[in-house]
């Protein structure tokens, strides 16, 4: 079976997002290998899940939609590769801020 991201629907209180690419030249114009340095922490949501409550209490609805760009956390989310592409699902809170147009 082929996964399409753009079908998954991710469940309640999750984000899925589509990473940048990972710069491999750096501002002095140096090319850096592959393998190194770190995963880009930004990307473009793909998919976003339904609100969540709070102790019953509490709506929390997404704080992005489809298409928005993200800044979330290094450490957060959980990889998923999908058809030779590494997606992350993220929690609502480990999205930091939105990037404006």
């Amino acid at each position: 079976m082929q996964l399409d991201p753009k079908k998954l629907t991710p469940m309640a209180g999750y984000v899925l997002v589509e990473p940048s690419e990972k710069t491999t030249q750096t501002q002095g114009g140096i090319y850096l290998p592959d393998n190194a340095g770190d995963k880009p922490t930004y990307g473009t949501v793909i998919a976003v899940g339904g609100s969540v409550w709070e102790s019953g209490v509490k709506e929390i609805t997404s704080p992005v939609k489809v298409g928005d760009q993200v800044v979330y956390k290094k450490w957060g989310g959980n990889d998923v590769k999908i058809n030779g592409v590494e997606y992350q699902f993220l929690k609502f809170d480990d999205i930091l801020a939105t990037v404006k147009s």
